[in-house]
């Protein structure tokens, strides 16, 4: 198998279908990323019946944003999935990532920093008195000294925030194409994948440069899968 650092965006209305996905790119991808409305469709049998298949890493991508307690409970609810990646939202602040930390003992707390669908406009429109780039700085830096052992952020803020943070923490990165992809989607701040690698993201999230290829059926996908990951390893 030549599994490449990427984390695969499972994202589709239909169970059978992203077990297929999973069937179809497990040889090059090490973690598959199941969001929230993922999660409220199928819930934790949708999760177990992804991990059946595949013995790749699973990130739970949940961006649990509330009081300290409600989060606690939230983590301690998912515990038994063991995904390898669990996401909090940074601005939640120090007590509410820590408690999410404390039930998560087999599980790397990951805070979001700044939403890559954020243009600099949005930033400032949402409240922060810094710029996206610096604003992802402080979270990454606050999620990790209240122990979160991994980070999401845009590829535009990987080197300061390695920089910020160290070699330790796992640094997670959506908002990367292809260099050949015309489209962002719903992405402003964007990289290549190699790019992003090559600044200091341990992993990149990729979702329709490989999932759309799914129309043409799955040696498609596969393929797909491959040619991205050989720019990776």
């Amino acid at each position: 198998m030549n599994r490449a650092p990427i984390v695969l965006a499972v994202d589709t209305p239909d169970l059978a279908t992203a077990i297929e996905w999973v069937k179809a790119t497990q040889d090059f991808v090490s973690v598959y990323k199941l969001g929230l409305e993922f999660f409220l469709t199928f819930g934790s049998d949708g999760v177990k019946a992804i991990k059946d298949v595949t013995d790749s890493d699973i990130f739970l991508d949940l961006k649990l944003h509330d009081i300290p307690h409600t989060v606690s409970g939230a983590a301690k609810a998912v515990a038994h999935l063991s995904p390898r990646y669990l996401t909090v939202h940074a601005s939640g602040g120090s007590a509410m990532i820590k408690a999410a930390v404390e039930a998560s003992s087999k599980t790397h707390v990951t805070g979001v920093t700044i939403l890559t669908s954020l243009a600099e406009d949005d930033v400032t429109q949402i409240g922060f008195k810094a710029n996206a780039l610096d604003s992802a700085v402080g979270l990454a830096k606050l999620a990790v000294g209240a122990g979160a052992g991994a980070i999401v952020c845009s590829p535009l803020e990987i080197s300061a925030i390695r920089a910020a943070v160290g070699t330790t923490p796992i640094i997670i990165t959506p908002g990367v194409r292809p260099a050949e992809s015309s489209s962002t989607d719903d992405q402003v701040r964007t990289m290549t994948p190699k790019a992003a690698i090559d600044s200091g993201a341990n992993l990149v999230v990729i979702g329709r440069p490989i999932t759309q290829q799914w129309s043409l059926g799955a040696s498609a996908m596969r393929d797909r899968a491959a040619e991205i990951a050989a720019e990776l390893i």
